[in-house]
């Protein structure tokens, strides 16, 4: 009988030495990468004003805006409240404005949002021309300019609206995407 309760308490102690092995290595605490801090802008100006030149000197873009600030990642900047003067071939430049914008790899690409306006005074082979939509996009060195949303545009005698639009700035050429329905406006 000693033998039965001597195998029996070796075998208790044995499965309480097991438990508490076992319960002391899975509360050990558990070793994790630090959590990533929110990436933090590395450089930012106020009451900017930028000229972009091409490889013959002539200005190519100017861009204006009371905020910018820039991060590292992608090269991505944030504007508030830009303005954006694309010059081209034309004399007339075209001209966007809105609250919100964001270049990406340098000046690459422009994301503008929040009451975008493109404006084009009238030149010898474009009537003047106003556009208003709520996010557009501007490849600045394409001279391209392009938005999958809702269009007003605004020309003499003519106000079309539609959505989606694709706008060469170099010729004046604007593809509107689809719905495009128009108003002809008497002059008064």
């Amino acid at each position: 009988m000693t033998y039965k309760y001597t195998a029996i308490s070796a075998i208790m102690i044995a499965a309480v030495g097991l438990a508490s092995w076992k319960t002391y290595f899975s509360f050990q605490p558990q070793i994790t990468a630090p959590a990533r801090k929110a990436e933090l802008p590395d450089a930012f100006m106020e009451n900017v004003t930028a000229l972009v030149m091409d490889k013959q000197g002539k200005p190519s873009m100017k861009i204006v805006t009371p905020k910018m600030i820039h991060y590292l990642t992608n090269d991505t900047t944030l504007l508030t409240s830009p303005e954006l003067t694309l010059y081209r071939k034309s004399p007339q430049p075209w001209y966007i404005t809105s609250k919100n914008a964001k270049a990406t790899q340098g000046v690459d690409n422009v994301h503008f949002w929040n009451n975008v306006v493109i404006h084009h005074a009238a030149d010898a082979n474009n009537p003047a021309t106003l556009i208003k939509t709520t996010t557009l996009t501007v490849h600045p060195n394409a001279q391209v300019a392009e938005t999958s949303d809702m269009i007003t545009m605004v020309q003499p005698n003519l106000i079309v609206k539609a959505t989606g639009m694709h706008a060469d700035m170099n010729t004046g050429n604007i593809k509107l995407l689809s719905q495009a329905r128009g108003e002809y406006v008497p002059s008064s």
